[in-house]
């Protein structure tokens, strides 16, 4: 689409479904709801359709996409499960877990959705609207987070347009997401053993409880062995310097709190890391538009799911 055209918002309502399914039948790209965060969707079967993700994000190639499908029985036809990927499967899904698998050789997805890679990261998401849509289309939809590359993951609808407005087709607006963090991502090594790519939703002791095996925890940088999103040094930036675990805000920075920690603003005034984690993004976003050069944000505990928001923290400010 040309860049001078407004990006249509379509209605999460049978229609709008319709609509939506419609637009990326013809490999147009078309922002999603889910869970997690809102996605870029587009038809994962078709080079030019993939190409068009890529383009509008300012994507670098050798950055994999996840698949999204509706149901355990697609992603078999486009990744090999063994034991353990049904195992996981049957206990998170549908919801934020993305496995990374070895791809089927007679696989329909376009090679630039697994950016050459011998693996296929899978998912099946749990958010109604986004299952609905997948029933409505007999295709997977690869489907990256909606925003340009390395900027703040979008959980609202403006937060997508805030970067992608006139360069994708549509958006299905249904409000904010739930979780706020990007699904988990685990990759089953074929030797044995498994790795957490990205920390997420689903934490690696409840991975491990149903595999019955510790994890490895992965941290690849700048394209160096890029397995899955997410691994990127720097990625979730809002644009300005961030400075982490201050107990005081300076008089140039907006102070982003936590707990007992007072800021301008506070992920969870209740010390909760659930809530946190829903809130990250959106308080990113907001120290993104506010008057102030800087961000400082209060310590986050290391444990559960403040594993995931720490990921995003330094991501953030490196």
């Amino acid at each position: 689409m040309s860049s001078k055209n407004a990006t249509e918002r379509i209605a999460p309502d049978a229609a709008g479904i319709a609509r939506a399914a419609e637009i990326l039948r013809r490999d147009g790209v078309v922002a999603v709801p889910t869970e997690t965060v809102y996605g870029l969707a587009a038809r994962a079967d078709r080079e030019e359709a993939v190409a068009r993700v890529f383009q509008a994000k300012g994507r670098p190639q050798f950055n994999p996409l996840i698949v999204h499908v509706g149901d355990v029985e697609q992603a078999r036809r486009l990744a090999r499960f063994d034991s353990r990927a049904d195992a996981l499967a049957d206990q998170f899904w549908p919801g934020p877990l993305t496995q990374v698998l070895p791809r089927r050789e007679d696989s329909q997805v376009a090679p630039s959705v697994s950016a050459g890679l011998p693996t296929l990261a899978v998912r099946v998401p749990a958010h109604p609207v986004m299952r609905a849509l997948l029933g409505q289309c007999d295709f997977p939809l690869a489907a990256p987070s909606a925003n340009r590359s390395e900027t703040v993951s979008p959980t609202r609808p403006d937060h997508v347009l805030a970067t992608l407005d006139g360069r994708i087709d549509a958006i299905l607006d249904a409000g904010p997401c739930e979780r706020g963090l990007e699904s988990s991502i685990v990759a089953l090594r074929e030797e044995g053993g498994w790795d957490m790519l990205r920390p997420g939703p689903v934490g690696p002791d409840e991975v491990g409880a149903v595999l019955g095996q510790e994890p490895g925890l992965s941290h690849k940088r700048d394209g160096a062995h890029i397995e899955a999103p997410g691994q990127m040094l720097r990625h979730y930036a809002p644009g300005k310097p961030v400075r982490l675990n201050a107990v005081t805000g300076a008089g140039d920075e907006f102070f982003i709190g936590f707990g007992s920690v007072q800021g301008d603003i506070s992920l969870s005034p209740g010390g909760d890391l659930v809530e946190a984690a829903a809130r990250l993004y959106e308080c990113l976003h907001r120290a993104k538009q506010a008057a102030e050069p800087r961000i400082a944000i209060a310590p986050i505990p290391d444990e559960g799911i403040g594993l995931a928001i720490n990921d995003r923290l330094r991501r953030a400010a490196a």
